[in-house]
């Protein structure tokens, strides 16, 4: 019950900050596009800092052979993840014809029945509940998921008319900063090139890691604040989505890897990766090829809203129940 105690402390502090970032918008003590240089910061140093180090420090040989099946677990699910909402995206935009807005907004929900906030959330709990030994075993289950996640979710949310190739966007997905820090570290890590780093620089990734998480809940609040709650929390499709988001579709998964008689371990971590809400990226990446994003941003506050009963409830479950 410890680790169940430990998971509702650190939901509590995510929705303490989440508000903290939503008053920041409501009150207009940031400018607008303060959510878009915290976006940058949390991909471009944040996260890779916080990846490179882990990776430099807990990558040897012997405990990349050990947890190296992780990555495969983590693909094979998210790539179930991604089959199932293909039917699933139809339940929620069922208007006959298949008019260029309706596909777009079944894109919405495929991407967001696939793919919770792994991420930045994910990575907030882990941390926060289970410490660096375990957020390395993390960073390897959800290796594949942030692929995917920059590939295929970055090719059904751009509006059909502004995006490239299913092939383009993979290359995408391979280059982006948290990928290629995962790699560099990996490399470091396993050929014990960090032995030859100075210490300062070591500090220095892991003092900025250690802001990736408090200042994703600050940036999903004010991104969220620049909504009308009213509006959002009207569209009733939502709710069935952030249900079937923080309660089904992980329990399925949970209930399927018992059945196959996986270890609690690597339920675990699929439990935190895809019971997590919806993350922002169906505000990020609409909003900046012209696209929709209010269904997006419904589903983000919703979702994240629901998450700090949702998250500690699903684990009890878990350890309760399996």
């Amino acid at each position: 019950m410890q680790i169940f105690n430990l998971t509702v402390k650190q939901m509590l502090m995510m929705f303490t900050l989440i508000l903290v970032g939503f008053l920041l918008r409501k009150k207009n003590i940031l400018s607008d596009n303060a959510g878009t240089t915290m976006a940058k910061m949390e991909t471009y140093i944040f996260v890779p800092a916080l990846t490179l180090f882990t990776q430099m420090s807990k990558c040897t040989v012997e405990n990349f052979m050990e947890n190296a099946s992780l990555i495969l677990y983590g693909f094979i699910i998210v790539l179930s993840a991604i089959i199932l909402s293909y039917p699933l995206s139809k339940c929620f935009v069922r208007k006959r014809g298949d008019s260029p807005e309706n596909l777009y907004q079944r894109n919405i929900y495929k991407y967001a029945l696939t793919f919770g906030n792994y991420g930045f959330m994910g990575n907030f709990i882990i941390l926060g509940v289970w410490g660096s030994d375990f957020y390395y075993r993390y960073s390897l289950f959800v290796f594949m998921i942030g692929i995917l996640c920059n590939s295929w979710g970055l090719y059904i949310l751009i509006p059909k008319e502004k995006n490239a190739s299913m092939w383009s966007n993979l290359k995408k997905g391979l280059l982006t900063p948290p990928i290629i820090a995962l790699v560099v570290g990996m490399s470091f890590g396993l050929l014990n090139l960090t032995q030859y780093l100075p210490q300062f620089m070591l500090d220095a990734f892991d003092s900025a890691g250690s802001c990736q998480g408090p200042v994703a809940m600050v940036l999903a609040g004010f991104v969220i604040g620049g909504y009308n709650l009213k509006e959002l929390i009207l569209n009733k499709k939502v709710y069935g989505a952030t249900f079937l988001r923080l309660i089904v579709i992980p329990a399925a998964i949970l209930y399927i890897l018992k059945l196959l008689g996986i270890n609690d371990e690597i339920m675990t971590l699929a439990l935190i990766a895809f019971a997590t809400p919806l993350g922002l990226n169906t505000i990020v990446y609409p909003a900046a090829y012209g696209g929709d994003t209010k269904t997006g941003a419904s589903m983000a506050m919703i979702s994240h809203t629901l998450s700090v009963i949702t998250i500690p409830f699903m684990y009890l479950i878990f350890i309760v129940l399996l």
